[in-house]
């Protein structure tokens, strides 16, 4: 079934009612009962505290929850002179239709400016509104971006992959490509609603690469926000993060594809305006299990090794092998190597003949190998000296983005009996 929209009739006549606003406010849910409510309060708080003369809307759009977060969304009562809808977003499952919902109703009501936050927040405080908002309203930004101070280990697929990749292919230094909370003026929400997007996959999965994308590559003026810690529901990349990792990766490669025409003469990297200060206090750490990366990569190795021999060029291959055969503790897979295996991969998916996803599913092992190495190689290290090690990587992958050209232009050759067992697996 295709949906025109991603606006009930209930939330239609609402927002008649409404008319208009100058801000909207959207929060993507699905069964966060627990953090719904802090969320809204700072939400509230900050819309009082720092923009007592616009007139602003709260959306919470649910994925049809299964707990009580609608309903305590609803009980949750604003400050005065706020407006709030809770509605179930219609169309396919997931967060993109959740934004679609919330994109639409900002053009309905004309907003002059648009914020979503995540839902599971725990550190979201007032002056996050400030910090996402005034850009726009006050600089004339059209996108937001922003800047988290995270424990070392949190966010490790944008460490190191989207992190890299957005800036060596894109040519802009976005901190946190998917970072989840972001703010928008009124001409890129409209342009937003108008792209044929929200039927795809890329509305289920990688959306928030996707806003971050479009409005790189289609001219928009960006810039960060400072928003201080982010704590959530932050996950054990080797227990969790392998379908995002899936997801984000065939998104982010699959938008090479679309626009090659734009990033291939993008050349070097840009900074972006930066609003605010960084905290230099450390993150609250999170648990992972080194034990179980290295122990996925291996088991990775000698399941695919032989697909992997014939995607990777031989000096990338032995690499590989070689980080296979160091234990848990020194384990060691270089981010020279890292960069050309990235690159690698999205060559091979760009010529890839049918169900690039499946690619996509055999490299993750590879991410978890690199993901190990980081936390060996950064052991030692606060989360503020770790992000040296993030940021020298990610300038290997901007000086070798003609290595990346050249694997795209001219892939290695896999063999038909390669693509039937990939298939197979």
């Amino acid at each position: 079934m295709k949906y025109s929209s991603g606006l009930r009739a209930y939330m239609t006549k609402r927002l008649e009612e409404i008319e208009k606003a100058d801000v909207v406010v959207g929060i993507p849910c699905f069964n966060n009962e627990q953090t719904i409510v802090h969320v809204m309060r700072m939400v509230s708080h900050g819309l009082k505290d720092y923009f007592p003369d616009m007139r602003p809307v709260i959306i919470v759009s649910d994925g049809g929850s299964t707990d009580d977060t609608r309903d305590v969304a609803k009980e949750f009562q604003l400050k005065p002179w706020q407006e709030k809808i809770v509605s179930i977003y219609r169309g396919p499952g997931g967060k993109g239709t959740a934004l679609r919902m919330i994109f639409e109703s900002a053009r309905i009501l004309k907003a002059e400016a648009c914020m979503v936050v995540d839902s599971d927040l725990r550190s979201i405080t007032n002056r996050w509104v400030k910090m996402l908002l005034e850009p726009v309203i006050t600089n004339d930004c059209d996108f937001v971006a922003p800047i988290y101070t995270r424990y070392k280990y949190d966010g490790t697929i944008t460490n190191n992959i989207v992190y890299n990749l957005t800036q060596a292919v894109f040519g802009k230094k976005i901190r946190q490509p998917i970072g989840g909370d972001f703010a928008f003026g009124k001409n890129l929400v409209n342009f937003y609603v108008e792209q044929d997007v929200w039927e795809t996959d890329v509305a289920r999965f990688g959306i928030d690469i996707w806003l971050t994308i479009q409005a790189i590559i289609n001219g928009f003026r960006t810039c960060q926000a400072h928003l201080g810690r982010k704590i959530h529901d932050a996950k054990d990349p080797s227990a969790h993060l392998g379908p995002m990792f899936r997801q984000v990766v065939s998104t982010l490669f699959a938008l090479m594809e679309e626009t090659e025409h734009n990033w291939k003469s993008v050349v070097g990297t840009e900074d972006i305006p930066v609003f605010g200060e960084g905290s230099q206090d450390e993150p609250e750490p999170i648990d992972v299990n080194l034990k179980k990366l290295v122990s996925s990569f291996k088991m990775g190795l000698t399941h695919f090794g032989t697909l992997w021999q014939e995607v990777f060029c031989p000096d990338c291959f032995d690499a590989i092998k070689a980080a296979a055969a160091i234990d848990e503790y020194r384990f060691r897979l270089p981010s020279d190597t890292w960069v050309r295996i990235l690159y690698e991969i999205a060559a091979t998916y760009h010529h890839w003949p049918a169900n690039q996803r499946r690619l996509v599913d055999l490299m993750t092992p590879l991410y978890y190998g690199r993901v190990a190495s980081f936390i060996n190689e950064t052991w030692d290290m606060s989360s503020i000296d770790a992000e040296r090690v993030v940021e020298e990587q990610a300038g290997l992958f901007v000086d070798a983005k003609d290595y990346l050209i050249n694997v795209w232009d001219n892939p290695r050759e896999c063999s038909t009996s390669f693509m039937t067992e990939a298939e197979k697996i």
